[in-house]
């Protein structure tokens, strides 16, 4: 049961399982997409058609599982499937329901483990595999591995890292899983913190806060949502960003020039290089294409505070 690109990795690793029979997916409905609304399915369903395996798409799988039970599973492996699964299917299946999750349980248990790991300017992450619980993300854990977190990594990049790490995992510890070998340990509650979905209101950089947590927050939403500034009345998104520690002496949010490397922003007390952007209604284009168009008669300008806009 999975529904984004997280959860193909899983799906992925399963059929390299020679004691895995696989009897069907579960994942969210299709959804419309573009200007023609044409639909387009899961990343899951996708990959799922591709190994010619049987696809389940129920609306709401609170109330829509007698599908899932008529298909006699044995083991139940969720990842990232974006409902929560109701006790029905949860007791079903002799081995119980499993769960690949992104963060170093009890941290970040919630929908946004990986963006908040980022942003909060973690060094290490990872993934645990934990039995299911009718409480999200509660269950005992089976198994752990950790993942470094780069100062440069990007939401994007650490979601691959961990994902080809829960991959692994998976495939470490699934027999010893169904043959009795692991002891389940529970997780400690006095240490449980959330990881709740982005929010609109994230995705507006806030330039009044240090130079780490402005390049955290930006870095953290790459690439999605992407977050964004508000300059001479329009948004830019920041699609691409170092950070130098290295003070302009100018108010935080201004853009101090062009050169080689990209954009400097001055952000708190440090730096921003912004190497690739979007204004509103436009395309994505490199600092240096920016500064031969629009870019140049912007330096000198801020970006405008929150308050702001409020």
């Amino acid at each position: 049961m999975g529904t984004p690109d997280f959860a193909c990795g899983i799906l992925q690793a399963l059929t390299e399982l020679p004691f895995v029979e696989l009897v069907g997916v579960v994942s969210q409905p299709d959804k419309k997409v573009g200007r023609q609304q044409k639909l387009q399915p899961t990343p899951v369903h996708a990959l799922a058609q591709q190994l010619a395996l049987p696809v389940l798409q129920p609306e709401k799988i609170r109330t829509e599982y007698a599908e899932v039970l008529a298909l006699n599973p044995e083991l139940i492996v969720t990842c990232a499937y974006g409902q929560m699964v109701p006790e029905a299917v949860l007791n079903a299946p002799k081995y119980g329901c499993i769960n690949v999750h992104a963060s170093l349980l009890p941290k970040y248990r919630g929908g946004s483990p990986i963006h908040t790991a980022i942003i909060q300017g973690e060094t290490e992450s990872g993934v645990t595999i934990m039995q299911m619980v009718k409480k999200m993300d509660a269950g005992d854990m089976l198994a752990v591995k950790k993942v470094a977190i780069e100062a440069e990594d990007t939401t994007e990049v650490l979601h691959d890292k961990l994902m080809a790490a829960g991959a692994v995992l998976l495939k470490e510890c699934l027999l010893d899983y169904i043959e009795g070998r692991i002891t389940p340990i529970p997780q400690d509650e006095a240490q449980v913190s959330f990881a709740w979905n982005i929010t609109k209101e994230q995705e507006r950089i806030d330039f009044s806060k240090s130079g780490w947590q402005i390049y955290n927050q930006i870095r953290g939403l790459i690439s999605w949502p992407v977050g964004y500034g508000v300059i001479a009345g329009q948004k830019m998104k920041f699609w691409g960003v170092r950070y130098r520690e290295e003070k302009s002496g100018k108010p935080s949010g201004t853009i101090l020039g062009f050169d080689e490397t990209g954009m400097q922003v001055a952000a708190g007390e440090g730096m921003l290089i912004v190497t690739e952007l979007q204004m509103e209604g436009k395309k994505r284009v490199s600092a240096r294409d920016f500064y031969n168009g629009k870019g140049k008669q912007l330096i000198g300008c801020q970006f405008e505070a929150l308050a702001d806009s409020q």
